[in-house]
């Protein structure tokens, strides 16, 4: 006879339509969420026919800014809005001609996952659930990808800013000591001193910033000729450092600058960190993943020997924004760091409060979106080496852009091509006005979609190959919309272009 304590109990009536937020009918909401779903598909499929980017007009932006609604509205009318005045004008990065910044593609499949996940609606900061079972099986693939011991710890964040942010506080906890959560920096009396090269991130002089180590703490290290970290330059800044009464704690290596795609040299670094007992962290927010090729994973020797790894599956990886990770080698200092008692966060040996130890114990956040599962499809669904093939695509795309230029008399590359981003500029007078133009005009032209940086002084066109769907052909489309661009310009006084 079954216990009528366990028994289950009798389902309560329905709740007061007023007060349930489910639809009255079901039915409905399903023909509905269908039919949201395929015009997804159908923009995916179709993708290469939009313009890669177009401005919002007036009208448009006028319709986001009204008064709180107070009335319901059917979702039909709702998704219409979205579909007029949101899906057309959005930045465009699923686009094979998107190459302005370093933004993924995704995947019709990991957007699939999102809409699991969203119906779901998984807390991953804690307790005994399966979501956060499959979050340590991305931990365990990383683990092996990276070469990194099984007490390594890792956590999915919204991006790599974040992720270099709890690596600073890991390794500040690594070396004032856990008391410096309470006592904060300001009461060790000590001067810590991190370093990093010229084309690092700007989020690790924020991640000083936030950590209350100060973004004055952070030493800029010169570049060499390879666009790398200077090592002889890093060496020489620290025995300074040193002797000025600074405690160098923190090196910051990147594989994947942002600027023109250059890897730092990792395994020096390594070296330099284990002979001055510092903190070897690497910003590998796209180029980490580069582990996932097999062309590309030599040029990474070293990223095995880091102390914290930062990097995005959303970039090279193809998973739907957002989707940041950070990987620890020690993972109980990473627990010390941001492990919080609270009565309310009560572990148990039993029941739901088990599974300790949480992810809420190795970040600052204790609501966390199950971000592990577009990520965990996405890698079973293609497989690593298939993703890894895309990933050599994208560097095979940018050798191919960095070859046509080299064929333009018209053009110039201002970088080597390393790894993805090609950096080059149209030659003329006045070029760097000339280049900007040429971009914005590429950009409003829903053609392509390059941006600006700085390379030796020369404001450049850069193109950053990260989509997967990215082809030769649209390299070619790209460059002789450049060359008419620029072409238009040099027959005309382009100086009054934008007068």
């Amino acid at each position: 006879m079954d216990d009528p304590i366990l028994a289950r109990p009798k389902p309560p009536a329905e709740p007061d339509g007023a007060q349930s937020l489910d639809p009255q009918d079901w039915e409905a909401l399903r023909t509905q969420g269908h039919r949201m779903l395929d015009d997804m598909l159908d923009y995916l499929e179709g993708i290469r026919e939009r313009p890669v980017w177009q401005p919002a007009p007036e009208a448009v932006r006028r319709r986001f800014d009204q008064p709180l609604p107070r009335h319901p509205s059917d979702l039909e009318s709702v998704h219409e809005v979205f579909m007029e005045s949101v899906l057309p004008y959005a930045l465009g990065n699923a686009h094979p001609r998107f190459m302005g910044w370093v933004h993924g593609g995704g995947t019709a499949v990991g957007m699939l996952a999102e809409m699991l996940a969203a119906g779901l609606n998984a807390n991953l900061g804690g307790r005994d659930q399966a979501p956060i079972a499959l979050e340590r099986q991305v931990l365990h693939w990383m683990r092996e990808l990276f070469g990194f011991p099984t007490g390594a710890s890792g956590l999915f964040v919204t991006g790599t800013s974040m992720a270099n942010f709890i690596a600073v506080l890991v390794a500040r906890t690594g070396a004032l000591g856990p008391a410096v959560r309470a006592r904060g920096v300001a009461a060790t009396g000590t001067r810590l001193r991190a370093y990093a090269s010229a084309s690092a991130h700007s989020s690790l002089a924020r991640a000083l910033d936030l950590s209350g180590i100060g973004v004055d703490a952070l030493r800029i290290i010169p570049l060499d000729h390879r666009h790398q970290m200077d090592i002889r330059a890093l060496e020489a800044a620290i025995v300074e450092d040193r002797g000025a009464g600074f405690t160098p704690f923190f090196i910051a290596g990147t594989a994947g600058t942002v600027d023109v795609g250059a890897i730092d040299n990792l395994a020096e670094l390594a070296d330099v960190a284990q002979r001055q007992q510092l903190w070897f962290h690497v910003d590998g927010a796209y180029g980490a993943l580069g582990m996932l090729a097999a062309d590309i994973a030599p040029r990474l020797a070293g990223l095995e020997r880091a102390d914290s790894i930062a990097f995005d599956f959303h970039k090279w990886g193809q998973v739907p924004y957002d989707a940041g990770f950070v990987m620890v080698r020690d993972g109980a200092l990473h627990h010390d760091t941001f492990a919080t008692p609270a009565p309310y966060l009560g572990r148990g040996q039993r029941g739901m409060a088990s599974g300790s130890p949480w992810p809420c114990d190795f970040g600052p956040d204790l609501s966390r979106g199950f971000r592990a599962l577009k990520t965990w499809f996405t890698i079973s669904v293609y497989g690593a080496d298939h993703l890894g093939q895309a990933i050599s695509g994208c560097c095979a795309r940018a050798r191919y852009l960095g070859g046509r230029i080299e064929t333009e008399p018209e053009l110039e590359l201002l970088a080597p091509v390393s790894l993805n981003i090609v950096c080059f500029r149209y030659r003329g007078d006045a070029s760097d006005k000339l280049n900007a133009n040429i971009v914005a005009d590429l950009q409003e032209s829903g053609i392509a979609a390059p941006s600006t940086t700085t390379v030796g002084g020369q404001l450049a066109i850069r193109a950053a190959i990260v989509n997967h769907r990215t082809a030769d052909e649209d390299m070619d489309i790209f460059i002789e919309a450049t060359l008419g661009i620029g072409r238009r310009y040099s027959a005309r006084n382009w100086r009054h272009h934008d007068e």
